[in-house]
């Protein structure tokens, strides 16, 4: 009985993302709307996204009107990819990307109603990476009804 309520009320996949060799903020609302268009069947519950990597972060936020990019350029100015930082291995100033996830968090849980995301207007996930060292992510949804 625990395996059935298991597999009707938890659901979780894997997705693989290039991100290429320059820092990017990707909007994946459209692969988490998928997904629980997939496996929500219509109810309520909540959706963790989740990356399983030490330089990257997800984010909610307003895309497309340049907020990405401001997003960027604010980790840009904060954490600059320079020799200050003790973690020294990849390319110059990789050690900034590994404090990445300390301002953008590695995850985001979103309520999800009648599955669907209940997202503000103005919203979407990104996916927010800033390793240029690693050009593949692997994206975690688990949609919890």
């Amino acid at each position: 009985m625990a395996d059935n309520i298991h597999s009707t009320l938890f659901h979780s996949t894997t997705f693989e993302i290039i991100t290429g060799s320059h820092e990017v903020a990707l909007d994946i609302t459209d692969r988490c709307a998928t997904f629980l268009d997939e496996r929500a069947a219509g109810r309520d519950g909540l959706l963790n996204v989740f990356v399983p990597h030490a330089t990257a972060g997800i984010a909610v936020l307003e895309t497309g009107s340049g907020s990405d990019d401001d997003l960027l350029a604010t980790l840009r100015e904060l954490l600059p990819a320079d020799d200050r930082w003790r973690h020294r291995h990849g390319s110059p100033g990789h050690g900034r990307d590994h404090v990445i996830p300390g301002l953008v968090a590695p995850h985001a849980t979103l309520p999800v109603i009648g599955g669907q995301l209940a997202l503000g207007v103005w919203q979407s996930v990104v996916l927010v990476d800033t390793n240029g060292d690693n050009l593949r992510r692997t994206v975690r949804l688990s949609f919890l009804g």
